[in-house]
């Protein structure tokens, strides 16, 4: 019994230490908390720095934005200043002198043709600045015809007709009226005659248009010696327009 005693009371000691010893780490104080960064700024406070920051990049992105329109603007204003003036369909050029090479087959009498090369001088005024105009055109040219040399001169005047074309190009048409000169004397009958001329062609203009190439071909119609002559012309001339 004493020994039963004994183990029972031992028992219950050894419990009691054991229930002493789990109370005991129990009881213990749990670490404090690390104290916060010396910013000041508490865990949830990255989110407020997030916040104000979104201002300033709004406000760069919006001072962009503004730059970005003062940059187009100005592209455009720098544009517009960059772009040709655009011209009318023609140059407000009322004068037109011309002067170049002519080229005449000139029938004199049946049978009898020359080949004759010269000048052609011209002035042609646009009262309007458009598309009709008064012309008046001088030719002389030189030749051999009855074996000795020749002359051929011509004053004519009249009205010019123009269209513009694309590429710079102004296509016209004119009729002339006047008078004729050939010489030599010859035994067929009278040196002067009446001439008239129709024909058309193209200039080229350059230059902004003040300056111009001319291409024309001409029929000229005279009445030398009793006879009629319709004679083939062609020239090329320069131009200039004031």
């Amino acid at each position: 019994m004493k020994h039963a005693a004994f183990l029972v009371a031992a028992i219950l000691l050894l419990s009691a230490g054991v229930r002493a010893q789990a109370n005991a780490d129990n009881a213990l104080p749990t670490a404090p908390a690390a104290p916060a960064a010396t910013t000041g700024i508490t865990p949830t406070e990255p989110s407020l720095v997030a916040a104000a920051a979104t201002p300033a990049t709004s406000a760069i992105s919006s001072t962009s934005g503004i730059d970005a329109t003062a940059s187009g603007a100005s592209s455009s204003t720098s544009t517009d200043q960059q772009q040709p003036s655009v011209f009318g369909v023609f140059q407000n050029y009322n004068w037109q002198v011309n002067a170049g090479y002519t080229y005449v087959r000139l029938y004199v009498v049946p049978k009898v043709t020359e080949n004759m090369n010269g000048v052609n001088l011209g002035l042609v005024y646009y009262p309007w600045g458009k598309w009709f105009a008064g012309e008046g055109e001088f030719d002389g040219v030189w030749g051999n015809a009855f074996n000795q040399s020749s002359k051929y001169v011509m004053g004519l005047g009249g009205a010019r007709f123009r269209w513009s074309a694309p590429f710079g190009l102004e296509v016209w048409g004119h009729g002339l009226a006047g008078g004729a000169n050939f010489l030599p004397q010859t035994a067929f009958g009278n040196q002067l005659a009446f001439a008239y001329l129709v024909g058309g062609g193209v200039d080229l203009n350059v230059h902004q248009r003040r300056f111009a190439y001319r291409i024309g071909a001409d029929l000229i119609g005279t009445r030398f010696f009793g006879t009629y002559q319709y004679s083939p012309k062609v020239s090329v001339a320069f131009v200039y327009k004031f």
